[in-house]
């Protein structure tokens, strides 16, 4: 007898179920209260009935814990960089500048916006040279707008950058690696650079040429 009631509730719990399914509702919460009040089995996480439990008279039990879905992986920057250009491409400018590199991506920017990236970045480290060298002001403004020292500064002002163009960008990322450090510069230690086609005649030790920049120390 205990049976047969059994079957017509599970029946009836079936029927509950899938009508509860079918208009997008979740049956779960409602069938484990009436199981329980009849003192009869679990109901399936999928929603199916235990039917050797409901006959046997067995507790219920459901399980309420949540799925978990795995999170989909993210690219991450390189943390070994194959060139230069790879580390240019991974490092982001999207942070606010400050004063200080500002003026370095600056100099970068008018002073070497045509050469490759190796040549902006030794002219990069050697205005982060000279700020570290006891010889020079100690800030990249200070170096860069020291009198008599970049060509590109006129009247203590640096010109208008054109801050959409892809020269910016790149100058941006090479001022953030030559302030950190993270790429060797091709003119390692230098000062002092000028462009190929003159020749002021200095008595440095030349470092090494880069396209159309020469540099020493």
């Amino acid at each position: 007898m205990r049976a047969a009631s059994a079957m017509s509730l599970a029946a009836t719990l079936l029927t509950v179920i899938f009508g509860a399914e079918s208009s997008g509702a979740f049956a779960q919460d409602a069938v484990p209260g009436m199981m329980a009040e009849a003192g009869l089995a679990e109901v399936r996480v999928d929603g199916s009935l235990d039917v050797e439990a409901v006959e046997s008279g067995e507790t219920i039990s459901y399980s309420s814990d949540a799925v978990v879905q795995p999170l989909p992986q993210t690219t991450a920057a390189p943390t070994n960089p194959a060139s230069l250009a790879e580390l240019v491409a991974a490092t982001s400018i999207d942070e606010p500048m400050s004063k200080d590199m500002h003026c370095l991506a600056g100099a970068i920017y008018f002073e070497s916006k045509g050469e490759p990236l190796e040549g902006q970045l030794a002219v990069g480290r050697v205005i982060v040279n000279r700020a570290l060298s006891g010889r020079f002001p100690s800030t990249y403004c200070g170096v860069v707008y020291q009198r008599s020292q970049f060509s590109f500064v006129r009247g203590g002002r640096m010109p208008a950058i054109n801050t959409r163009s892809a020269a910016w960008q790149k100058a941006q990322a090479i001022a953030r690696i030559a302030d950190e450090g993270s790429w060797e510069s091709p003119a390692k230690g230098a000062l002092f650079f000028h462009a190929r086609y003159v020749s002021p005649g200095w008595r440095l030790t030349r470092v090494a040429q880069v396209q159309n920049h020469i540099f020493y120390r």
